[in-house]
C-alpha cells in the first residue's frame, strides 16, 4: 500500500507520495511512486500510482515509452486532458494483457494514479485515473485528490486547505497529512517525495528528498503531536460526566417487584 497526495491551488500544485510497498510485514520495500515529464517553460507533469506495483509500474513504462511523434503522448499533448487519455489509454492495455490471468489467480486488478501539472497555454489541472482507465479532475470545490491509504490524513487537509492556501502552507499540510498516515499504518513509510509547481512556471519550483534525517520534517511531526496533545488537555470534558439527574425521557431498568404478603381472613 502507499499514500499520495496532490493539491491543486490557486498558486500552483503540491505533490506527495511515500514510496513504501509490501506483500506482507516480511516484504517490504522501497519503490518510488512518483514521475517527473519536465520540459522547462513548456509543460510540467508530474504522475504518482497506487495499487499493484507490478501493474503501475508496466502502466508507467508505457506512458514513459511512448515518444515516438505520430502518436499521442504526454510529451506532445496539446492539453493536460490529452495527456491524462494517455494515461488512461495504458490502463487499458496493461488490463487488456494481465487482467484475465491476474483473475485467475485470485488477484484484482488494483491501481489508480494523479496526473497533474501545467501545459504552457492552460491553467494547472489536476486528475486521479482510476483502474478502468477513466479519469476526473480536480475542481476549486474538491481542489485535492488522494489515492491510497487516504482516510488518516484527509481530516486535516479537510480541515486546511482552499485554493487560496499558500503552496508553503500546502506542502506543510501534506507532510502532517502524511505523518498521520505513517504513524497509523505500517505500509505507509520514508523517503517521500515532495514536488512543488508555481503556477506559469511550467518547471520544478522544488522537489526534496524526504527520508529519516530530515530535521523540517521531525520538527513538524514532533511540534505537532505536542500541540494536538496540549490542545486535548485544554478541551472541557463532556458536562454528562457529571451527576445529574435523569433526563425526560430516559429509561431505567425495571424495579424487581415486591415480594407478595399473605393475608389470612379471620
Amino acid at each position: 500500500m502507499t499514500y499520495c497526495v496532490a493539491m491543486r491551488l490557486n498558486a500552483g500544485l503540491v505533490c506527495l507520495a511515500d514510496s513504501r510497498t509490501n506483500a506482507g510485514v516480511d516484504h517490504i520495500s522501497t519503490f518510488r511512486k512518483m514521475t517527473v515529464f519536465e520540459q522547462p517553460g513548456e509543460r510540467l507533469l508530474v504522475l504518482m500510482s497506487s495499487g499493484n506495483l507490478a501493474i503501475t509500474q508496466a502502466v508507467r513504462q508505457i506512458v514513459t515509452e511512448r515518444i515516438a511523434p505520430q502518436e499521442r503522448s504526454v510529451w506532445n499533448a496539446r492539453t493536460l486532458f490529452d495527456a491524462v487519455r494517455v494515461v488512461g489509454d495504458a490502463v487499458r492495455e496493461v488490463h487488456a494483457r494481465d487482467a484475465a490471468p491476474l483473475t485467475e489467480a485470485g488477484i484484482e486488478f488494483n491501481c489508480s494514479f494523479l496526473l497533474g501539472g501545467q501545459i504552457r497555454g492552460e491553467p494547472v489541472r489536476l486528475f486521479q485515473v482510476y483502474a478502468a482507465g477513466n479519469f476526473i479532475e480536480a475542481t476549486p470545490e474538491n481542489t485535492y485528490f488522494q489515492i491510497g491509504e487516504a482516510k488518516y490524513g484527509k481530516p486535516i487537509i479537510d480541515r486546511v486547505i482552499t485554493p487560496a492556501t499558500t503552496l508553503d502552507e500546502a506542502a506543510k499540510c501534506a507532510l502532517i497529512s502524511m505523518d498521520s498516515t505513517i504513524r497509523s499504518n505500517l505500509s505507509v513509510g520514508l523517503p517521500l517525495d515532495l514536488v512543488i509547481v508555481r503556477r506559469d512556471e511550467c518547471r520544478i519550483s522544488s522537489h526534496v528528498d524526504i527520508d529519516n534525517t530530515n530535521e523540517y520534517f521531525h520538527r513538524i511531526r514532533e511540534r505537532w503531536g505536542e500541540a494536538l496533545r496540549e490542545i486535548f488537555c485544554d478541551l472541557p470534558n463532556p458536562d454528562w460526566l457529571m451527576s445529574s439527574p435523569p433526563e425526560p425521557g430516559r429509561l431505567s431498568p425495571p424495579m424487581s417487584p415486591a415480594p407478595a404478603r399473605l393475608q389470612t381472613r379471620k
